[in-house]
C-alpha cells in the first residue's frame, strides 16, 4: 500500500452561498493546484455578486470539533485563514492553530466584502492583531485592512512599505500588502520578507468587475504552493501569476462583482 500523503491544506473561513469567495474560492483554488483542501467552517453567509445579505457564525465548540477531526486524520501542510467573524472566533482559531502543527499559516485578515458588507466585527480587530498575527507565516491584507491594523493612512508604495514594517513588528513573520486600492496605473503589491528584504510585484490593472474572491484566491494559492514544497517567495510569485490569469480570462456569473475563473491551468515556471 502506498502511504505517501497527497499535498493537503486547511482553509479556515466562511462559506459564500454564491460560490465566488471564502471557502468556496479556497477549495477551487486548491483543486486547480492539485492540492487537497480540508475546511473548518467558521461562518455561513447568504450572499451573491451584489453583496452579503446575512451571516451566521458557527458555535465555538463545533469549530473546535472540526479542527480536532482534521488533526486526527489528515496531514495538513499549510493553512489559510479568511473570514473569522468576531473576537471570540478569532481567539478560538488562534488557540486551535497553536494546538496543532499544520505547517505555515497564511492569514488573510478579511474585514469587508467586495460589496461593502462588514465581515469582521470591530471587537475582533484587536484579537486579529494580538492573537492571529503572531502566528502568521504570512499576512496578506489589502490597503484598507492594513490601514486598520496599523492605524496609519496608506497613499503610496512607500506607505505600504512602512505599514509592512509595522505589521511585522506586530508579529507576522512576512507581510504582503496588496496595492489594488492605490490610485495609480500599475498594480503594485509589496512583500516584506522575514529577513527585512522587499519583494515587489507589479502588473497592469484590469478593467473588470469580475473580482469577487481575489483576496481569498491569492492567499489560498500561496498556501497551496507552500503545501507543494515551494519556498515562500516562489509561492507568492506563482500565486500572483495564477491570480492574474483568473482575472484576465473572465467567466460571466451574476450581475454584480462576479467571480474569478478558477479553471485556469496553474503554471510552475
Amino acid at each position: 500500500m502506498n502511504e505517501q500523503q497527497f499535498p493537503q491544506i486547511l482553509t479556515v473561513a466562511g462559506i459564500d452561498s454564491s460560490g465566488g469567495a471564502g471557502i468556496n474560492a479556497d477549495v477551487a483554488t486548491a483543486f486547480a493546484h492539485h492540492v487537497y483542501p480540508a475546511t473548518v467552517v467558521v461562518a455561513v453567509t447568504a450572499q451573491n455578486t451584489y453583496g452579503v445579505q446575512g451571516v451566521e457564525l458557527m458555535p465555538l465548540a463545533f469549530v473546535s470539533q472540526q479542527f480536532a477531526s482534521i488533526a486526527d486524520d489528515l496531514a495538513i501542510k499549510a493553512v489559510k485563514t479568511g473570514m473569522l467573524g468576531d473576537a471570540s472566533h478569532v481567539r478560538l482559531v488562534a488557540q486551535e492553530l497553536r494546538k496543532y502543527n499544520f505547517g505555515p499559516i497564511v492569514v488573510d485578515p478579511v474585514m469587508v466584502a467586495k460589496g461593502g458588507a462588514k465581515l469582521l466585527a470591530d471587537d475582533a480587530i484587536e484579537a486579529v492583531r494580538d492573537q492571529l498575527l503572531p502566528l502568521a507565516t504570512l499576512v496578506t491584507p489589502n490597503i484598507p485592512e492594513a490601514e486598520v491594523l496599523t492605524q496609519m493612512q496608506i497613499n503610496s508604495v512607500a506607505d505600504m512599505q512602512q505599514a509592512a514594517y509595522k505589521l511585522q513588528k506586530q508579529g507576522a513573520q512576512n507581510v504582503l500588502i496588496k496595492g489594488g486600492h492605490l490610485l495609480q496605473a500599475e498594480l503594485t503589491d509589496v512583500v516584506l520578507m522575514a529577513d527585512g528584504t522587499f519583494l515587489t510585484l507589479t502588473d497592469r490593472k484590469f478593467t473588470t468587475k469580475r473580482t469577487h474572491g481575489t483576496g481569498d484566491t491569492f492567499a489560498a494559492a500561496i498556501a497551496s504552493q507552500l503545501a507543494l514544497g515551494k519556498s515562500l517567495p516562489v509561492a507568492i510569485q506563482l500565486a500572483k501569476a495564477y491570480l492574474v490569469a483568473t482575472i484576465s480570462t473572465e467567466i460571466i456569473v451574476g450581475h454584480g462583482h462576479g467571480p474569478l475563473n478558477h479553471w485556469i491551468e496553474v503554471q510552475d515556471d
